[in-house]
């Protein structure tokens, strides 16, 4: 089949696309990619590629996407909410006109793409064709018993459990449907129809069974598969001071926030160093895009190892546990490879993730990246490091998750017929 794999989001939103997309090369199919244009430089050689806008990424790295992800006043996250809102209408029409082109002009056999893409429903239901919804993170779209919708991150009860999850599904539907004002006039289904589209479609939970077992009460059409992971080490090649640190050091916690970026990183990095400088914890602190920085006293300290980008399936090998934001993609890399996580989540799902490492026993509660101050992390990052049942729990975990058969599920679920 000729498969278009689009995704709309961070860098966590990209990678599962990418890695099914390497499951589908390897099987003999053509694969087509379409993400916003900032990551046109992981895209593999010698396959197609169409950018959507960068205006995404950018509003998310504005000074109101920060305010939002980290600490700010009530009154400037509901501010700097309406705005997101606002600028987030004006580019969905940008978005869902060149979504209608790429799939004009690529005319797949299937799409698979994720929920902010909101074209490729639209065209399943004009052409007959079949589309796939792909989500990393669990409590989405289907109801899950004793957990509101992701986006809620709180057990509200049976009904407002239920009613949380009706009124996200209500939000995606009317968004597509607004969207066709600004298509062609042929565009113009109900919202009835649009929702029992969304609703019925195959959906691919990326997600580890072991972290989110799947709910016997589930439809068919919607299945955890497991955690995908590409190959990302290409040519990477650790360097001589960082092989230092790994060789002096036996037990080492790695930090990182990913993509995530806040208002005052310089804040946020001196909480987080101090305490494991007082714990005399050796770390290795990945600065990456900003969230977390360089500073000079810790530069200095022979406890503390900095670096700007590094593949964490190669580092996750080599250390005991990772301090993290919460990404879906982190939170499985590391209990893949048996570390303890403490997770500092920023938004919506990350919370979700911390509550199942924490129910799981791979590590301490988390603490959001808001309300982290001096003494409340303290507990947290020394349990993390010296609770031998969290790394006995990790290990565990670990074990099951590395027996389970992601590729051969993801390919029996794409290739069968679909909607």
């Amino acid at each position: 089949m000729k498969i278009l794999l689009m995704s709309i989001g961070t860098r966590g939103d990209i990678e599962p696309f990418l890695s099914i997309g390497e499951i589908l090369r390897r099987k003999g199919h053509q694969v087509v990619f379409s993400f916003p244009e900032q990551f046109e430089n992981i895209i593999p050689t010698n396959t197609r590629f169409h950018p959507l806008s960068s205006k995404v990424i950018e509003l998310i790295e504005s000074d109101e996407g920060k305010a939002l992800m980290g600490k700010a006043s009530f009154w400037k996250k509901i501010k700097s909410l309406l705005y997101l809102y606002r600028e987030g209408q004006k580019i969905n029409k940008e978005l869902i006109v060149q979504q209608f082109e790429i799939v004009n002009e690529e005319k797949p056999d299937l799409i698979i793409h994720n929920v902010k893409c909101s074209y490729p429903t639209l065209w399943g239901l004009k052409h007959c064709k079949p589309t796939i919804l792909l989500s990393p993170v669990p409590y989405f779209m289907h109801y899950v018993k004793g957990h509101a919708h992701i986006g809620f991150n709180k057990n509200l009860g049976v009904f407002l459990n239920k009613l949380t999850y009706r009124l996200s599904n209500y939000g995606l539907t009317k968004t597509i449907y607004d969207g066709q004002k600004w298509l062609p006039k042929k565009y113009g289904y109900p919202k009835s129809v649009i929702q029992e589209k969304l609703l019925s479609k195959k959906i691919i939970f990326s997600i580890s069974p072991v972290l989110f077992p799947q709910p016997d009460y589930w439809p068919k059409n919607a299945q955890v598969l497991g955690f995908p992971e590409r190959d990302k080490l290409m040519q990477w090649k650790p360097d001589k001071s960082l092989k230092d640190f790994l060789n002096r050091n036996e037990k080492i916690v790695f930090l990182t926030f990913g993509s995530m970026v806040n208002t005052n990183p310089e804040f946020t990095s001196r909480i987080l160093y101090e305490s494991l400088k007082k714990h005399n914890i050796p770390t290795i602190v990945n600065i990456a895009s900003g969230g977390l920085v360089e500073l000079a006293e810790f530069t200095a300290d022979n406890n503390f190892h900095f670096v700007r980008a590094i593949p964490y399936e190669w580092i996750f090998k080599k250390v005991y546990a990772v301090i993290h934001h919460g990404g879906s993609g982190t939170t499985h890399t590391a209990i893949k490879y048996g570390c303890v996580s403490l997770i500092i989540p920023h938004i919506i799902d990350q919370f979700g993730w911390s509550y199942l490492i924490q129910k799981l026993g791979a590590g301490p509660k988390g603490i959001s990246v808001n309300k982290l101050t001096v003494s409340n992390v303290d507990e947290p990052i020394r349990s993390l490091y010296y609770e031998e049942a969290y790394k006995k729990n990790a290990e565990k975990l670990s074990s099951s998750m590395q027996a389970e058969n992601v590729e051969s599920n993801i390919l029996e679920f794409i290739e069968n017929k679909t909607d």
